[in-house]
């Protein structure tokens, strides 16, 4: 493919391994999708990364499989013991190569990140994110689990898969073996980093000797750990070349552990935050290397390929968002692809949680089977009031049915409440979100009224089939002496920007608005998120790579907030436990080291000039403010249905408002449109 006819040279060359040629750059990284965990899911695998091996993706690594009993509960055994899974992994392989596409099994031993009790590490050093103590391995469980990833591998060449990939990083098992942090040892497997290094390159040789020259081995090398204890930059180099001879096909850049206190793929971190790692490893190793982590556009892996970061992009989140993602950067149109946010609400907050994996802007990544957009044999004029999430998925998706819609909101431009996500620093990839939404409405047909408030007499006069009705929220006033004071705002008003807040603010309700409001008052301007050496110096990561792990006494250099702010609860417990289970601790983190103050067990007294009277656990307070910023919930709106006589359907805020879920709009718009 030339550059002619596709925008993107690098990103569609392909890569030569010797033995077999991936056909363009991009590699479908592992992610857990808890698919795995399912007995008889293999249909559902195969139809997931068949997908993705449909929309173009060059080669697949799935999510992690345990190699041993020590990773998994009491009475499983891993899958490579039971020869009857051959026959059904190749039900997934098969749906990748049907495609000509390549598919690697991760093996991801969990060490001491496993999550009962019988679990084993180097040392019997905890984990600060588990409550189990690991025990010591002894040599023959080394050796025990050495066998494991060589027979687990054996069945992955016996089940069709091209190659594995060894979980070598994020703390992980192997991982632990080559840190001083978790390897405490003083036999052969520990001391010296010879030592310490044995283990991975014991498993990476048998490996290749039991697979042969014609099998894919991926070694996900932890380049820069963000824990203290962990590798340096000599140390990285050292076992990466140690790595290349021992037989890898290809390294890929694992960063950070689960247990740093530095965010690496949230949405808060900018766009390919960390190739500048792979970049200063990559010419000391003879293996072609990947680089990872939040490249989510063709233009920025484009641009990482071009500037010699990497020979080949990861991209796992991107691809849950859109299967299609690689087929339509071919076709010059990335306008049309359906843009990774981070958020991470829909697929590891669903993995953290024990639920099926899934996409917050795509509720059929891992549904394939069940949610299917498919041409309709009754087709029907639709109309759908309010254009936000749910409005705009459940429009777009009925029109790709075949059915007429016509999208009606009061506003000027579509996107609902996500035009003040938009604005919070950090969530800045919600205009990909409305981007791409604009696209599907402009090439679906969608009917757009906007600035257009229609009434349930227009729509009972009129011929529409059916209503879907997503006319939202209204925020929510509470009833506090005072809350009619000059000194009072909502938070729709402070974020739009449309009001001047003072420089002393104090915001009443610590939920996902609450904390967009005090991330938004907390910078100065309308802050981007996509400034990559102050987000390393706001989270102490030394780009030079001097300091051990990137993090050993490194100072973070923060930026305080320009206002005082008072974060406020009624609830007695600490702020943020509604957040995101993956990056919760992420806006918490952040607001405390910019100097909010938060504030829980408040019972809001009245609201006068004097500022905010509270009780704060049955103490007397009075916070000196020059505004309050109301986030205390909202209520659906459905004053349209009053009077409406055209069958309707309720979605999104209009039909929950408990708390704003995006997740949840788009999910319901989008399967309302496909059972029409």
């Amino acid at each position: 493919m030339n550059s002619i006819s596709n925008p993107y040279p690098r990103l569609f060359e392909p890569l030569d391994l010797g033995f077999t040629t991936l056909k363009n750059r991009v590699l479908m990284g592992s992610m857990h999708t808890g698919l795995e965990d399912i007995p008889g899911s293999h249909e559902r695998m195969a139809a997931f990364y068949g997908e993705r091996a449909k929309g173009g993706v060059a080669l697949i690594v799935t999510g992690g499989f345990m190699p041993s009993e020590y990773c998994l509960p009491p009475g499983e055994e891993p899958i490579f013991k039971d020869p009857a899974q051959i026959e059904k992994h190749r039900l997934i392989t098969n749906a990748v190569h049907e495609h000509d596409g390549k598919i690697c099994l991760q093996i991801l031993h969990t060490g001491r990140y496993a999550r009962q009790e019988n679990l084993i590490a180097p040392s019997a050093v905890k984990v600060p994110i588990n409550k189990f103590v690991p025990n010591a391995a002894t040599d023959e469980q080394i050796e025990g689990e050495i066998q494991a990833f060589v027979d687990f591998s054996v069945f992955c060449k016996k089940a069709g898969y091209d190659g594995v990939e060894i979980m070598g990083s994020e703390g992980y098992f192997l991982n632990e073996f080559i840190a001083e942090r978790t390897n405490r040892r003083t036999d052969s497997w520990g001391g010296s980093f010879e030592n310490r290094i044995r283990l991975p390159l014991e498993v990476v040789s048998r490996v290749r000797d039991a697979v042969g020259e014609d099998f894919i081995i991926i070694f996900r090398l932890s380049m820069l750990d963000l824990v203290e204890g962990g590798s340096n930059a000599d140390e990285v180099v050292q076992l990466g070349q140690a790595l290349c001879t021992a037989g890898v096909s290809i390294i890929n850049t694992g960063i950070g552990w689960h247990e740093a206190t530095i965010p690496t793929i949230a949405t808060k971190v900018p766009r390919a935050a960390f190739t500048w790692v792979t970049a200063q490893f990559r010419d000391k190793l003879s293996a072609p290397v990947i680089t990872s982590n939040r490249i989510n556009t063709p233009d920025v892996a484009e641009e990482i390929l071009t500037r010699g970061d990497a020979d080949m992009v990861s991209m796992a989140r991107p691809l849950l968002a859109d299967a299609f993602f690689v087929s339509k950067a071919a076709a010059n149109q990335a306008d049309a692809i359906n843009t990774c946010i981070a958020c991470n609400q829909a697929c590891l907050d669903h993995i953290f949680s024990g639920q099926i994996s899934s996409c917050l802007v795509n509720p059929m990544a891992c549904h394939e089977l069940e949610l299917q957009i498919a041409p309709s044999s009754n087709k029907k004029k639709l109309a759908v009031v309010g254009a936000g999430p749910a409005g705009l998925a459940a429009a777009v998706t009925a029109a790709e049915c075949g059915h007429a819609v016509t999208l009606y909101d009061g506003d000027d431009k579509i996107g609902g409440q996500f035009n003040l996500a938009k604005r919070i620093p950090g969530k800045e990839e919600f205009h990909e979100t409305l981007r791409y939404y604009q696209n599907r409405l402009d090439n679906f047909g969608v009917e757009l009224k906007l600035s257009t408030r229609v009434t349930s007499s227009e729509l009972n006069a009129s011929d529409y089939d059916e209503v879907i009705v997503a006319t939202g929220i209204e925020p929510r006033v509470p009833d506090i002496d005072g809350i009619d004071h000059p000194s009072v705002l909502g938070y729709v008003d402070v974020i739009s920007g449309k009001v001047s807040v003072g420089e002393r603010v104090a915001i009443i309700g610590a939920g996902g608005i609450g904390f967009d409001a005090a991330e938004f008052l907390s910078h100065a301007g309308e802050a981007t998120s996509q400034n990559i050496p102050a987000f390393m110096q706001e989270w102490g990561i030394d780009m030079d790579l001097k300091a051990r792990a990137g993090v050993e006494g490194v100072e973070a250099n923060i930026t305080p907030s320009p206002r005082t702010i008072y974060l406020c609860q009624r609830k007695p417990e600490g702020l943020g436990k509604t957040l995101g289970k993956t990056t919760g601790w992420i806006h918490r983190i952040g607001l405390v080291k910019k100097g909010i103050k938060m504030l829980a067990g408040c019972q809001y007294v009245r609201i006068d000039d004097q500022g905010l009277h509270v009780l704060v656990n049955n103490e007397p307070r009075t916070l000196e403010i020059d505004n309050v910023v109301v986030c205390a919930g909202q209520e659906p709106l459905r004053e349209l249905t009053e009077g409406l006589t055209r069958p309707y359907h309720l979605i999104g805020g209009a039909d929950v408002a408990a708390e704003l879920d995006a997740k949840r709009a788009i999910d319901q718009g989008t399967r309302l449109a496909v059972e029409l």
